[in-house]
């Protein structure tokens, strides 16, 4: 994939170039730029990802001019995503993406901000923000890479996030059915139909349509 020769590249100049420049760490011996990005590409590699972030961390800081800086930049998004820092991570990949658009990584970047999103997904009784927003995302991939190997995994997690939002408003149907709410029951179900069909939901819900539109209210007052 373009990003992982992207990666393979990266790394075989961090580890065959000199930079030339020096820096001071704590323990009081010279730091080049090269020795930052293999500090942190062993700790990544170990599962170390806490101190890659640091060593990644203080080459993009130190060297922001050197040829690992856009690799150190990648590896400190990736490290978060590991770590489960998931707001961390897109914040990391939504900075990777806005300086450097062009790069061959992109649709590997955009991947890994839905995913972000995707991971959070909960049961069908939560709130549904992080599926609509790693739709959103998947989406947008799509639309810019569509011939990319990440669009197709991309396209693979939409039924997911699909079968999540419907399943809510499945879910929120039943509530007010069952609590005789039968318009706001019957909008839900609607949208199960409308919005999202064939992920699992369909045949169920047009039994609760049916019945919603069928229910007379019971006069109360009647003898």
């Amino acid at each position: 994939m373009k990003a992982t020769r992207f990666l393979a590249i990266s790394l075989m100049a961090a580890m065959m170039v000199c930079s030339g420049c020096a820096w001071f760490g704590k323990d009081g011996q010279e730091k080049r730029a090269e020795e930052l990005i293999q500090e942190g590409v062993e700790a990544y590699d170990k599962g170390n990802y806490k101190r890659a972030i640091e060593a990644f961390g203080q080459l993009k800081d130190w060297y922001p001019f050197s040829n690992y800086a856009i690799l150190a930049e990648l590896k400190i998004a990736d490290a978060h995503y590991h770590l489960q820092e998931y707001p961390e991570a897109v914040a990391a990949y939504e900075e990777f993406e806005r300086l450097h658009p062009r790069n061959e990584a992109t649709p590997y970047v955009v991947f890994q901000i839905g995913m972000c999103y995707f991971e959070k997904i909960d049961s069908i009784d939560r709130d549904q923000t992080p599926a609509r927003k790693a739709l959103e995302t998947f989406r947008r991939l799509i639309g810019q890479f569509p011939n990319d190997p990440y669009a197709l995994k991309a396209q693979n997690n939409i039924h997911h996030c699909f079968m999540s939002m419907a399943g809510n408003e499945f879910y929120v149907g039943r509530y007010y059915f069952r609590h005789g709410v039968y318009a706001a029951a019957l909008e839900r179900f609607r949208a199960v139909i409308n919005e999202y069909p064939d992920v699992g939901f369909h045949r169920e819900a047009l039994l609760y349509i049916a019945a919603c539109e069928a229910y007379q209210p019971v006069d109360e007052k009647s003898p």
